[in-house]
């Protein structure tokens, strides 16, 4: 994205990414993803709490919705001028400095 940027721009081509935490999705949403984030036969709820660290935010995951929403905003002529930029939709996952959640 940072190479092809300036390279595209000339054209009026504008490129960026889009990096979201974790989705409430079924790629999300399943046991083996849950065995690999330490929580083997985690019900829902369950997982909802091991998730919570992953995030500044206290929430476990994003919608789809945000991932979307996101994307919208960037395709749309409110975003026209931008271009080589990441789009964190994270929760402030990767935030720097962040305090370890209270327990």
């Amino acid at each position: 994205m940072r190479t092809l940027a300036p390279e595209l721009a000339p054209h009026r081509i504008r490129v960026d990414s889009v990096h979201p935490t974790t989705v409430d999705t079924p790629m999300v949403q399943n046991p083996a993803v849950y065995e690999l984030f330490g929580m083997p036969g985690a019900s829902r709820e369950e997982a909802a709490k091991g998730f919570l660290p992953v995030n500044a935010l206290p929430v476990p995951w994003v919608e789809a919705v945000d991932i979307s929403n996101a994307v919208l905003l960037l395709a749309s002529d409110e975003s026209r001028y931008v271009t080589g930029t990441t789009v964190q939709v994270d929760a402030g996952g990767t935030a720097p400095y962040r305090m370890p959640p209270e327990a």
